[in-house]
């Protein structure tokens, strides 16, 4: 009996010898995690001063204007229709007449004014997605690049800088307390926006 225990000790020693040398070249080999950095960005600066999106919403802000100077115009027409109207007489067919171009006219001002609304709310919808999908896409390289492992949107403004009430509100509700500078990233994502836009904008269309 004890000779058969000596026999279960000395296998069971065989076999830790065995697996010992694998079990510690797995633990070496096993990847060390990457150490976790965090990044941060003010998209409200970013979009305050990309200089595309401030081009393409000067370009919503004259199609807006031309719209309402149409309405404009179309507004002054029913005031004209109006005082021809005040000088018929009520009943009569001139008057009539006069009564339906003024619906008429009205309708398509009301129509006019819905569907530029629409549009132009549309256009401004696509030039904010537009941008954000440039920011995004500069955010994910840079992270890459940096080894980054998470970015958070932040406000870069201190609240010691203002002295709006609805202001000093806001920055107590603030999720970011405390930030190192170098963790704040708003500006390189910024100036390689502007610049690669400045770049896309002298490059020939034929190249």
């Amino acid at each position: 009996m004890k000779k058969l225990s000596l026999s279960l000790f000395a296998v069971a020693l065989a076999l830790f010898v065995a697996f010992a040398p694998a079990t510690a070249s797995a633990q070496q080999a096993a990847p060390k995690p990457s150490p976790h950095q965090v990044g941060l960005i003010d998209l409200a600066y970013i979009f305050q001063n990309y200089e595309k999106f401030s081009d393409q919403t000067e370009g919503l802000k004259q199609a807006a204007e031309q719209a309402q100077a149409k309405a404009t115009s179309m507004v002054e027409s029913l005031k004209q229709q109006q005082q021809v109207l005040q000088t018929l007489t009520a009943g009569s067919p001139e008057y009539t007449a006069q009564e339906s171009k003024m619906i008429e006219t009205q309708t398509r001002l009301q129509a006019f004014q819905q569907v530029e609304q629409r549009e132009i709310m549309r256009k401004q919808a696509e030039v904010y997605k537009q941008i954000y999908m440039d920011v995004q896409k500069a955010v994910g390289e840079y992270a890459k690049y940096y080894k980054y492992t998470l970015i958070l949107r932040f406000n870069r403004e201190e609240v010691a800088d203002t002295a709006n009430p609805q202001q000093i509100i806001q920055g107590l509700n603030r999720q970011v307390v405390y930030y190192e500078a170098q963790n704040d990233i708003t500006q390189s994502i910024l100036d390689y926006l502007n610049q690669s836009y400045k770049n896309a904008q002298n490059t020939p269309a034929t190249r």
